[in-house]
């Protein structure tokens, strides 16, 4: 049944606790046919990530977004961000600045994405990251069952030099399966805006000299002046700093992102 304590921005989705090495987390969906697991940004499960996973339903897939940490349904504020962002760093499941390191949450990511491939059916999983989750989505593609990543705004390990701007979050053996994959046709897409510092643009050199031909980046100019009014501090591509109108460029990117998560997981 529907949530009814989480408010208007949850209360279409279904709610369930699922566990996966010593870790549980309660497990928000929308939507029938293949998963798309939806992994939140700081500071948590908002509503306008649920937004994005409306419109992921309603491209006849199954929106999947598991509680990481925050307040599911709440509206992101200062002190709310700081504080998410405070317990993600001092948590033993994400890996905020060592490098060539992927973050143990990912081992419950893979587990739940292999859950509900067997739930959902389809040819595999789509996976969408952002910010501090962004990586996530290319890690889990360790499992095969994981076909269609996209990394919005990738922000770990955070940019602090510049060893961390260009390192992708992931083990290089890790890295090493992913790249074997795209031999077999796995593509990942990643998007972020020109100027932010904290998905720097080195970053998504490091994935275009990794993956070649089978990264697709977005980049959205956030340059001052741009036709769009983003600013340099843009970061949210799909979330807050999404602007909702025809031909904008987070409009653009959005519809990429449904478009590649449709061709790769609503086959015939």
């Amino acid at each position: 049944m529907p949530s009814p304590d989480k408010g208007m921005a949850l209360a279409d989705f279904t709610v369930e606790s699922f566990s996966a090495h010593a870790t549980t987390r309660d497990v928000y969906r929308l939507g029938t046919g293949p998963a798309v697991v939806v992994l939140h940004e700081v500071p948590g499960i908002t509503p306008l990530v649920a937004a994005f996973g409306r419109r992921v339903a309603a491209r006849g897939m199954t929106a999947v977004l598991p509680d990481l940490f925050g307040s599911p349904g709440r509206e992101p504020s200062a002190g709310y961000l700081a504080n998410s962002m405070l317990r993600a760093c001092v948590s033993r499941e994400f890996v905020t600045f060592a490098t060539n390191r992927t973050s143990p949450i990912v081992r419950f990511l893979r587990a739940l994405a292999l859950s509900e491939h067997e739930r959902c059916g389809g040819p595999g999983v789509g996976a969408v990251g952002m910010c501090l989750t962004g990586g996530f989505s290319l890690a889990m593609c360790v499992d095969p069952i994981v076909i269609a990543p996209v990394m919005s705004q990738p922000s770990l390990p955070l940019p602090i030099g510049a060893r961390r701007r260009r390192d992708l979050g992931i083990s290089e053996g890790d890295l090493a399966i992913i790249k074997d994959r795209t031999t077999d046709g796995l593509c990942a897409m990643g998007l972020r805006f020109s100027g932010d510092r904290v998905a720097p643009a080195e970053r998504f050199a490091r994935l275009q000299q990794e993956l070649g031909s089978n990264f697709i980046g977005v980049q959205i100019d956030s340059s001052q002046p741009n036709p769009w009014g983003y600013a340099t501090s843009a970061h949210s591509v799909l979330t807050e700093d999404y602007v909702d109108e025809e031909n904008s460029p987070t409009r653009q990117a959005l519809d990429g992102v449904l478009n590649f998560l449709e061709s790769r997981l609503l086959t015939n």
